[in-house]
Formats: C-alpha cells, sequence, structure tokens
C-alpha cells in the first residue's frame, strides 16, 4: 500500500465517487450497524459541504483516496464487532496489505481498482498510542484516534444516493452518521500535529473555508466540545501549528496545493483559524 500523495495533483477526482460508492455500499451491508459507526476523514467534507453549488470562490474539494470510519465503543463493549467483520467478509472486503505484502487488519479493501476503509477508535486508556492498532479480531483491528468520541457528540445524519461501488442502485438511499464540523476540526488539528501529513492541513482549510455560512456557523459547532480535554488540546495546537502565514500549517497547504510556497494562500489559511480562535474565545 503506497502513502497517500503529497500534493492536490495526485488525486484523482473520480476517485471521491468510488470511495462515496464504497460507503454506500458498506451502509446497506452494516445496516442496523450504521448507528454505530462516523464517517471522518476526506469524504467527510464532500458530504458536509454541497460539492454541486458552492459559491463562486470556492473550488470544489481535492478528493480523498479512502473511506475513514469511526467505530463507537459499544461494538466492542456488547460484542458486536464481530458481526461487523462477518458483513465485511460477506459483502467482499477482504484486509489490504502493506508494502511488504503482509495483511493489515485495521485497513479492508474491495473493488479492482481498490478502494480502502479504515477503521478508526477511540484508545481505552492513556497507555495506547495515537496511531497504535486495538485488536478485535485476529484479523481485524482498529487504529486509535484521540477525540473521536466527539464524532458521536458532534455529527450530522446524511442519505447517501446513487450506485454502490458494486454496480447497484439503491432506491430511496441510506443515512450515514458523519462526523459535524466542530469534531472535524479537533480530529484534523490533533492528527496534524501528530503526523504533520499536507493533507490533514488542507482538509482543515478546506472545511474552515467553505462550511455554511462562514466561520461562525463551524465555532457554532466547535463551542460546545471545548470543554473536552481533547478539544482543548486540539485548540492549542491550532494555535501553535496556524499562528502566522510561515507556520506549519499554513505552508503545508500551500504545499499541498501547488507544491511550493505561496503567501497569498498562507495567509488566508491563518487568517480562517484566528477568525475561528476568535469566535471560540
Amino acid at each position: 500500500m503506497s502513502d497517500k500523495p503529497t500534493t492536490a495533483a495526485g488525486y484523482s477526482p473520480g476517485q471521491v465517487a468510488r470511495v462515496h460508492a464504497t460507503c454506500l455500499y458498506l451502509a446497506t451491508k452494516l445496516g442496523d450497524l450504521m448507528p454505530e459507526l462516523v464517517v471522518i476523514g476526506g469524504l467527510a467534507p464532500t458530504l458536509l459541504i454541497d460539492q454541486q453549488n458552492l459559491p463562486q470562490n470556492v473550488t470544489a474539494y481535492v478528493g480523498t483516496m479512502d473511506l475513514d470510519l469511526g467505530l463507537a465503543f459499544a461494538l466492542v463493549n456488547e460484542e458486536r464487532y464481530r458481526e461487523v467483520v462477518k458483513r465485511l467478509r460477506n459483502a467482499g472486503f477482504e484486509p489490504d496489505k502493506n508494502d511488504e505484502g503482509k495483511p493489515t487488519r485495521q485497513r479492508w479493501r474491495i473493488s479492482d481498482p481498490p478502494v480502502t476503509v479504515d477503521f478508526l477508535i477511540e484508545p481505552q486508556d492513556r497507555g495506547q498510542k495515537p496511531g497504535s492498532i486495538f485488536s478485535l479480531t485476529a484479523d481485524w483491528g482498529a487504529i486509535v484516534a484521540p477525540g473521536l468520541h466527539l464524532a458521536f457528540e458532534n455529527n450530522k445524519l446524511i442519505t447517501l444516493t446513487g450506485q454502490t461501488i458494486a454496480g447497484e442502485d439503491v432506491v430511496g438511499g441510506r443515512q450515514v452518521r458523519v462526523c459535524g464540523a466542530g469534531a472535524f476540526v479537533v480530529l484534523k488539528a490533533l492528527a496534524f500535529h501528530i503526523r504533520g501529513e499536507n493533507k490533514d492541513a488542507y482538509d482543515l482549510f478546506y472545511l474552515l473555508r467553505s462550511y455554511g455560512q462562514g466561520i461562525a456557523d463551524v465555532a457554532a459547532e466547535l463551542r460546545p466540545l471545548l470543554a473536552d480535554p481533547s478539544a482543548q488540546e486540539a485548540m492549542n495546537h491550532l494555535r501553535n501549528d496556524f499562528h502566522g502565514f510561515n507556520s506549519l500549517g499554513p505552508r503545508r497547504v500551500a504545499e499541498f496545493l501547488f507544491g511550493r510556497a505561496d503567501e497569498p494562500t498562507q495567509a488566508d489559511v491563518a487568517g480562517f483559524v484566528r477568525d475561528l480562535l476568535k469566535a471560540c474565545a
């Protein structure tokens, strides 16, 4: 499995449609288990922000290579996760392989060319490191992602329509739980601080620039979460990693979009984050 592209040029416009179709397919297969899962990561902005009716000054989201699904701990506590992995296999999913050709427990794949699905879960204790694998079964695990519980507090029910990755028409669509704008900011700020990926900085900027009627709408969803330690940590990372146009976050947004520094873009990024911090003060 190759690493994700570090610039926008590495993302194919058609890939996000295949990820969307995979999410819809999973929703038809997991059915009654879907309330215990939440869409996070790169697909979320395309579901929270109408890509067909963007303002003139807003470009379409660059896309995503995979589907990220957060798991509620209720699945673990009640051992319903065994039913999830059973249905994954019955639906044609199988563990992906890493660069050494070994199966990955936290990432599954379907179709050819493949679409991959990463599973994430909140850490159970302080000893679990972000990015480590929490074992669910012998062949299935989830990536430890601090702050994930907030996506179950701040989320939206979105109806997916169209065709599944198997080419099936889904009449009436299926509802999926999608990480809300407030929780998305927290998760992306934490992820960027941990791994420093260009795409995480871009995802955060895109949501701040494009969601709802402006920063006030993002802040309205973020403020109720601010008593949570994960949200407080995320806000501190925003202050540090996006404090000025030449700091890490703005620079890496520019690198993602253009493959180089771009001062106007960097200034925009720093400005949007500054406005969010003010709105949440």
